[in-house]
């Protein structure tokens, strides 16, 4: 069994078990989340359902394990026979799910 789910402007597959690593989201670590955004799930006997664009009363649970930051990049401005030189770094913060219960 799997489910697309949507959070953070983005779209995951996940299944019971996964761990998969999203969008930073509000919560301790060792909490629980409740995501509803569902896009589609796919159970054990072959049956789909398709939302349009949700599905209704469809939920995912899961236990944060970790909130962090991503390696750090860096961006670059340059403007050639301008001296026009700008460095900038940048960690985006992430969380760590571990996907427990999908429901719907």
């Amino acid at each position: 069994m799997y489910a697309l789910i949507q959070t953070g402007g983005k779209q995951y597959k996940v299944s019971e078990g996964t761990i998969v690593k999203i969008e930073k989201v509000d919560g301790e670590a060792g909490g629980n989340i409740v995501l509803d955004q569902v896009l589609m799930i796919n159970d054990e006997n072959g049956g789909v359902k398709i939302g349009s664009p949700l599905l209704e009363n469809a939920t995912v649970t899961a236990r944060i394990l970790e909130q962090g930051k991503n390696k750090k990049i860096i961006v670059y401005k340059y403007k050639k026979r301008k001296n026009y030189r700008r460095k900038q770094g940048h960690r985006q913060p992430y969380t760590r799910l571990l996907i427990e219960k999908i429901e719907g």
